[in-house]
């Protein structure tokens, strides 16, 4: 025990500079992350705002099983889970088709170029993406509606109607994200092994098959990773986009769980019950997260732990 002792302090000597460092990002996990989980305990009891949260009576699972009576309850989750389970499904592979793609492009003016245009939507807040998107597709003076109007085809009110909900919410972020979320994949195949395309290369191997037996196989452990993320994630689906479209029209497929939060927790001041609702939905995903995360070591080798 006391070498270990010696090891650490000699380690903080030699690194000092390192440690200090992570000192920054290591208290805004305490402070924003760890620390707020403690009011998770309102959860559990008729919260009153003069009472605070420890002198709140205690209710157990009162607020949880309320949720469960709920008749928007199998609503809620459906909506979440469809719309998660869709841009997660809809969204993954595009990157990595994009960075396959720019890593095949010798031409630099036109990869910078490629990579400019899909990267910058992402620094573009949501407000302003929604917005582009409400005024693209509205009814009346929306390009959409003009282009399909010249083939005689009457107008479409999209964001009145639930069933185009889902299309419009991820298409629009996997428009705004994916020139991002392909610098991950870029990075990894800038690590492959020159090596092995000129072993390729040798065997007589075409571009095509190079991508698949030696691009595909060295970002996989990448991949692996963010998709065991977006699994973790997959009833954590962002509130903003899908408050800013929401609207009474489109209601029952816009309606998830975070929305609902919101709305319970803020407007509705029930602080308890959206909290308990909030709990679920973590619980849930840290749920799925282990389950992908042992499935993904047991098929793949490669996991977060």
């Amino acid at each position: 025990m006391s070498s270990l002792k010696q090891d650490a302090i000699r380690s903080f000597r030699r690194r000092w500079q390192l440690y200090l460092l992570i000192l920054i990002p290591l208290a805004y996990f305490v402070v924003f992350k760890y620390v707020p989980m403690v009011n998770a305990v309102i959860a559990f009891k008729d919260y009153s705002v003069i009472d605070g949260i420890w002198g709140s009576p205690w209710v157990g699972l009162k607020h949880f099983l309320a949720f469960f009576d709920n008749p928007v309850f199998w609503t809620l989750v459906r909506n979440t889970f469809l719309l998660s389970a869709y841009f997660l499904i809809a969204s993954f592979p595009i990157p990595i088709i994009l960075a396959l793609a720019l890593n095949e492009v010798r031409q630099g003016l036109f990869k910078r170029t490629v990579q400019m245009v899909t990267y910058a939507p992402y620094f573009i807040s949501t407000v302003v993406i929604v917005s582009m998107t409400i005024l693209i597709l509205s009814p009346s003076i929306g390009l959409v509606n003009d282009a399909i109007g010249l083939f005689g085809i009457s107008s479409i009110d999209f964001l009145g109607d639930p069933d185009y909900f889902r299309h419009i919410y991820v298409w629009s972020d996997i428009w705004q994200t994916a020139g991002y979320s392909a610098v991950v994949y870029m990075a990894a195949l800038s690590g492959i092994d020159p090596g092995l395309y000129e072993a390729a290369r040798v065997d007589g191997a075409n571009r095509l098959q190079k991508i698949i037996h030696v691009d595909l196989p060295g970002i996989m452990p990448t991949a692996a990773i963010v998709l065991i993320l977006g699994v973790g994630n997959i009833m954590a689906i962002g509130f903003e986009k899908a408050f800013l479209l929401q609207n009474p029209l489109n209601l029952s497929q816009s309606e998830i769980i975070a929305t609902y939060v919101y709305k319970t927790g803020l407007l509705n001041a029930d602080f308890s019950q959206a909290t308990a609702v909030g709990l679920f939905n973590s619980v849930v995903n840290l749920g799925l997260l282990v389950a992908v995360n042992f499935v993904a070591k047991r098929v793949s080798g490669s996991g977060l732990w």
